[in-house]
């Protein structure tokens, strides 16, 4: 029980993290039923920014985030106007293999320019601090994190669920020609798409800083559990993207603690593969 208290904890914490990750994710899905296989390495832009502007500028970790998501959602539009749009005119495979290009694009120009070199930062309001309660130990970067995370996730959900552009969009993701005969700009709504799935990530990005290494292949890592997260809570389900990321938390935190180190990402990979072959829809997908 000692051991297991904690690992709901942190598994808690990093869901919500996760949930963030894999949200825009979900967003891009949703609207035009294309995998964006360079998610992980939006993130690692944002990061990027993040420790720069960090660094450079000499300012808490914590007032990056506007950066980070500005520099996201510029990654977004540039992405979907100087790429996607032009590969929407050809074949599911030339979909795939261009986000699949602009993964390896972005991963090796971030290598070319900042070295392999693992960077992290080490001043800042929530870094290398720490609440110690019995035996758990509760990490207050995590913590801010988490909280941050769960504010960004519900400021989206209230977009897309509240407003006239969010029912636009959602309009353009259940029948995108039909929405286009009701006077919706289709082009405008997938460019918002990528804005939102850049700047979500981002956010994530910058929340990561505070603690994790930056280095040019970190996206590798999280993008294969934001696929697996997406997949658990349907393509395209906002609400499926957070309750999957809580989920997904748990399994690497508690499959570590009671499985082992070694195996906890394995638990990711099946949970993956049973999702599938049993239930593709997720369990709030259609």
């Amino acid at each position: 029980m000692e051991l297991i208290v904690p690992a709901i904890i942190s598994g808690l914490l990093m869901g919500m993290l996760f949930a963030l990750v894999a949200l825009g994710l979900a967003i891009i899905f949703g609207v035009m039923d294309i995998v964006n296989f360079a998610h992980g390495e939006f993130l690692m832009v944002g990061m990027y920014v993040a420790f720069l502007t960090s660094t450079l500028l000499s300012i808490e970790p914590l007032l990056t985030i506007p950066v980070a998501a500005f520099a996201g959602t510029v990654l977004g539009l540039g992405s979907y106007y100087l790429l996607v749009r032009h590969l929407l005119k050809g074949p599911m495979l030339a979909q795939l293999l261009g986000t699949f290009g602009l993964m390896i694009f972005l991963r090796y120009l971030a290598m070319a320019i900042f070295g392999p070199d693992y960077k992290i930062l080490k001043h800042g309001l929530l870094v290398d601090k720490s609440l110690k309660w019995g035996a758990v130990i509760i990490s207050y970067p995590k913590v801010g994190t988490a909280v941050i995370s769960v504010i960004s996730f519900g400021i989206v959900y209230w977009l897309i669920n509240r407003t006239r552009l969010g029912m636009a969009l959602k309009a353009t993701a259940l029948d995108a020609e039909a929405a286009g005969y009701m006077g919706i700009n289709i082009d405008r709504m997938r460019a918002l798409a990528w804005a939102l799935g850049g700047a979500t990530v981002g956010v994530a990005g910058a929340l990561l800083t505070n603690f994790y290494y930056v280095y040019p292949t970190v996206g590798i890592l999280f993008a294969l559990i934001a696929f697996a997260t997406v997949a658990l809570g349907g393509f395209g389900s906002i609400k499926g993207a957070f309750i999957a990321g809580l989920i997904m938390g748990l399994l690497i935190d508690l499959g570590g603690t009671l499985i082992g180190p070694s195996y906890k990402f394995a638990l990711i990979y099946l949970t993956y593969f049973l999702v599938v072959v049993f239930r593709p829809q997720g369990l709030f997908g259609w």
